[in-house]
């Protein structure tokens, strides 16, 4: 039997989270044994054969055509980005995938780290593809708390929400937080899943951590753009701060994220407060005192 490739993985896993009465097909009598649509219920929404997509999902059809793509995502009911994704895989299945692409730079422009200093108080920082931390400003690097404990080469923004302690108080919805990390992750695997650094961040996560293993079978797709973000901050207390998301360098990933707050307003005040760090270290300044309630910068850390 031919090894199931990564779009019958995608097209299984997606298939078993539509049911019938989100497509319009009656819910049935008694217990279906698998969650979702059936092979022959989505194969017959897709104008395709039971036994065709049977292969296709099993691995031993890999070259389907943009007909076949396209009428399957309809049938899956995938967004724009989740479309593209799966066109990705179908051209992955068809050895047809993109060539890999070179190593990607590190280095962030002098120009950039000249911003994030301008942006000041808004905590900003600057991240990679697979959102490894490369820059940041003091706010920056204090919103994430206890982020700057770790190298600086294991300092990553999804590495931090599944196995930094700090991560689970840090959001009051971590779950909805996790689920778009991993969605993000998976955009880009989409893209280029041979990648080393990629191949490498997924395989840790998915040993260290099982809401990290259990989220990444969904296959869910989305990137992050700009929205707002609620912190429970040990530092400076509650603050929900807005964000944009700016591409930098497309051939690198590279990201701003940059986060504010009405000027005047309470979480204007907090986000200030974070921001009184030791000048280029991120580290809290000696005479820096937190928020009434909420610990010392000097308190031991978790």
């Amino acid at each position: 039997m031919s090894e199931q490739t990564e779009l019958g993985r995608f097209l299984r896993a997606r298939r078993s989270g539509v049911s019938p009465t989100d497509v319009g097909l009656p819910a049935g009598l008694g217990v279906r044994r698998t969650p979702g649509l059936r092979r022959e219920e989505l194969a017959t929404l897709a104008g395709v054969s039971v036994d065709y997509y049977t292969r296709l999902e099993r691995g031993k059809e890999t070259r389907p055509s943009p007909a076949v793509v396209e009428g399957l995502a309809a049938a899956l009911r995938l967004d724009e980005e989740e479309r593209a994704y799966m066109r990705e895989l179908a051209a992955q299945a068809a050895r047809r995938a993109p060539e890999p692409r070179p190593p990607l730079s590190r280095t962030v422009r002098a120009s950039v780290k000249q911003l994030l200093e301008t942006v000041r108080p808004s905590p900003a920082y600057v991240v990679g593809r697979t959102n490894d931390l490369l820059a940041a400003n003091a706010g920056g690097m204090r919103l994430l708390h206890g982020m700057a404990d770790w190298p600086a080469r294991q300092r990553n923004t999804i590495r931090y929400t599944f196995l930094h302690p700090a991560a689970r108080t840090l959001w009051p919805d971590w779950e909805q937080k996790a689920k778009n990390c991993v969605a993000q992750l998976r955009a880009v695997a989409g893209s280029d899943p041979d990648a080393p650094d990629l191949a490498a961040l997924i395989g840790e996560l998915v040993v260290k951590s099982a809401d990290f293993n259990r989220l990444w079978e969904r296959y869910e797709v989305r990137t992050i753009g700009d929205g707002s973000k609620t912190f429970h901050h040990p530092l400076v207390g509650t603050m929900t701060l807005t964000h944009e998301v700016m591409n930098l360098n497309r051939a690198d990933g590279q990201r701003l994220v940059v986060y504010m707050a009405p000027p005047g307003s309470a979480d204007h005040d907090a986000m200030t407060l974070l921001d009184m760090a030791a000048p280029g270290t991120g580290e809290p300044a000696a005479t820096a005192e937190p928020a009434p309630g909420t610990e010392r910068a000097d308190a031991p850390r978790t």
